[in-house]
């Protein structure tokens, strides 16, 4: 398929809500999601009906704070959604045993920001659209005032036959393309990547 050239990255509270829940769909994993399983507890996770989710993450997209993620257009049509936020909003990543190992930077340090998710709509895959809100994400975070853009991908190389499902995170080749270097390698076929956008 050709990469798409016509493409353009916004920040989520600068467009519409029908956008949004375009991209994320009706049913699949993005459906049930919705960009909060990094913030809640396994607890909260289980109880909570999934169709409270995208209610709140519309709240946190009109909360006074830098919007949790941006979204990609091509001409007027919504694509693709990647989460970015400052690392301490993703209260999972404490836990998560692959940053733990990474033995990185103080994890309350919300000048660096994370990558969690990509979710790029069916029929617009492998088309240049990840790395177009992967640079939209980077754009975000140093407007923010990100020191750091942390990111945690899949190796496809070690994993080949990695699925769409498991390829939320992102491949590691993206990140590389974008710059990020691998700070840690706790597992063979997933990474911890970074960008320092200031020293």
């Amino acid at each position: 398929m050709p990469v798409l050239s016509d493409l353009t990255v916004r920040p989520v509270d600068t467009v519409p809500w029908e956008d949004v829940r375009i991209v994320f769909g009706i049913r699949g994993d993005p459906a049930g999601c919705w960009c909060q399983f990094f913030k809640l507890s396994n607890a909260e996770w289980n109880d909570r009906p999934r169709e409270e989710f995208s209610r709140t993450l519309r709240e946190q997209i009109e909360a006074p704070t830098p919007a949790p993620g941006v979204l990609a257009y091509l001409g007027d049509e919504p694509v693709g959604w990647c989460a970015v936020e400052p690392r301490p909003n993703y209260s999972r990543l404490k836990r998560m045993p692959l940053v733990a190992a990474g033995g990185l930077d103080d994890l309350d340090d919300a000048s660096v920001w994370a990558v969690t998710c990509f979710v790029v709509r069916v029929g617009f895959r492998k088309r240049g659209v990840s790395g177009a809100l992967l640079e939209g994400a980077v754009e975000h975070a140093r407007a923010h005032g990100a020191r750091i853009i942390e990111a945690y991908p899949v190796d496809v190389a070690e994993r080949p036959k990695a699925s769409s499902a498991d390829l939320y995170h992102g491949p590691l080749s993206l990140f590389e393309r974008a710059g990020f270097t691998v700070a840690a390698r706790p597992k063979s076929d997933r990474a911890v990547v970074q960008l320092r956008l200031t020293e």
